[in-house]
């Protein structure tokens, strides 16, 4: 690369395109890929379990003599996995910071190349580097790029890659200073020779935050920021049941937009509720205003789910909005106060009930079928099929369904599925007609004024029964 540059140098003229990509390509100009970085356990809020797991590794990279005594030795890899923004990389990163090792972040795809040999050799590469500096982590996203499972129709070049990083991490000394860490949100993606001990000797599940661990993440991300006396983090933690880490951190960050747009001094819990519908249902569209005849089938729409969901008490309601956001017109703001990981069939029988109810509204009240019911139909059609699949919970019995079974079943299964919507909408028809003032009632109030809240909506229905 001198020699080149030295030469071109004295003709006056720069390298040469061609030339360069070349030496790109040979290897020979390659970016320095560590870093040492600073993040450290205390920067992961929650996650105690998964940390004290991490610790022993920490500890064996600090103190090796007192594991070696006993016979033990360092786990040769370890493997994350989960769904994304649970925080995988930033533990990666914190092992890295606890150890004061070299820190090697690149991702599966970087390996990916059409020329055959050019992955396997960056891998070779990456590896050598990680042996010079060791003590060195290195940290592999989106592994499942090159370690997918290989078969007889797979890509040549994509299996060469494997197989040399099969090879370099079985190449270790048992006495190493070098963790491999990967990270995916496909598990099942894998190739099995990665997956087995003495390659990932540990594999980690790093799921989404629990209630508690979701009141630790939201005070490490409002630790720098001005909060009002009012807001109340451990009831933001309750509402954002389902949110992983990067969900918490994008309201923390767009309730602090909020305050400067409105010139305030503090976050208050106001512009934490407008950063919660912001995540969830999207940027308001107050340019996209419905007409009049669009605007009453969106309020007996919204009511409609209201309505329903405040009879079968399934979920609290937040709030009720005809204020169009992102793709929705309108919106039924559910947030449940508590954890739920196990829901029983009446339950499920209530969601579906509770997502039909604004298509049920249209039909009692206008006499019609719209276009509004198609994100409400996705998710029922969700439902009740893991109810008949998954769940055992349809006459074809206490079986789950495959999806080799599912072909040779698909008639009795779809048959299933229409019988478990069919009759909840039926219910659901049934119940409207029952409360058909209290419909009326607050889709007036929607129409009038464009959002209601739980509070409102109670009173509404309180006073109509006094009536």
């Amino acid at each position: 690369m001198n020699l080149l540059n030295n030469f071109f140098k004295k003709l006056n003229n720069p390298v040469p395109a061609f030339v360069q990509t070349k030496l790109e390509k040979d290897g020979s100009n390659e970016p320095t890929l560590n870093s040492k970085p600073k993040t450290t356990f205390r920067d992961v809020a929650g996650l105690e379990e998964i940390k004290e797991e991490l610790f022993e590794v920490v500890d064996f990279m600090k103190s090796p003599e007192k594991y070696q005594k006993m016979g033990a030795k360092i786990p040769k890899g370890i493997l994350f996995y989960g769904p994304p923004g649970t925080g995988k990389t930033l533990l990666a990163s914190a092992v890295a910071g606890e150890t004061n090792s070299s820190f090697f972040n690149v991702t599966g795809s970087e390996f990916v190349e059409k020329y055959v040999g050019v992955g396997a050799k960056r891998v070779r590469t990456l590896f050598e580097k990680a042996r010079k500096e060791a003590p060195s982590i290195i940290f592999i996203d989106e592994i499942d790029a090159i370690g997918a499972k290989r078969h007889l129709e797979s890509n040549n070049e994509k299996d060469q890659t494997l197989n040399q990083l099969l090879v370099e991490m079985d190449g270790f000394n048992k006495d190493s200073n070098i963790i491999i860490i990967g990270a995916t949100n496909r598990l099942d993606l894998l190739d099995d020779a990665l997956l087995r001990p003495g390659r990932f000797d540990r594999h980690i599940h790093i799921s989404s935050p629990n209630v508690k661990t979701r009141y630790e993440i939201l005070k490490v991300h409002t630790n720098n920021k001005p909060l009002d006396k009012t807001v109340d983090l451990d009831l933001l933690a309750k509402k954002t049941h389902g949110f992983n880490g990067a969900h918490l951190a994008n309201i923390a960050n767009e309730a602090a937009i909020y305050a400067v747009r409105d010139a305030s001094e503090v976050i208050t819990s106001e512009h934490f509720d407008r950063a919660l519908e912001r995540v969830i249902a999207g940027v308001e569209s107050k340019s996209s205003a419905l007409i009049e005849k669009e605007k009453k089938i969106v309020s007996y729409h919204e009511a409609g789910h209201a309505l329903v969901s405040n009879i079968l008490n399934l979920c609290k309601i937040q709030k009720i909005s005809i204020v169009p956001r992102g793709e929705a017109l309108g919106y039924v703001l559910q947030l449940p106060d508590e954890d739920r990981y196990i829901y029983t069939k009446t339950e499920l029988i209530s969601k579906i009930q509770i997502l039909l109810a604004g298509k049920a509204a249209e039909e009692l009240i206008f006499n019609h079928q719209s276009t509004g019911a198609k994100d409400d139909l996705q998710k029922v059609t969700d439902i009740a099929t893991n109810m008949v699949c998954d769940y055992g919970m349809s006459k074809l019995g206490l079986i789950t369904i495959d999806k080799n079974n599912k072909n040779f079943l698909t008639e009795s299964i779809q048959n299933e599925i229409n019988n478990i919507i069919n009759t909840c909408y039926d219910k659901t028809l049934k119940l409207l007609k029952q409360n058909i003032n209290d419909l009326h009632i607050v889709s007036k109030f929607l129409f009038e004024n464009e959002t209601m809240t739980c509070n409102e909506l109670e009173d509404l229905i309180r006073k109509e029964a006094a009536n």
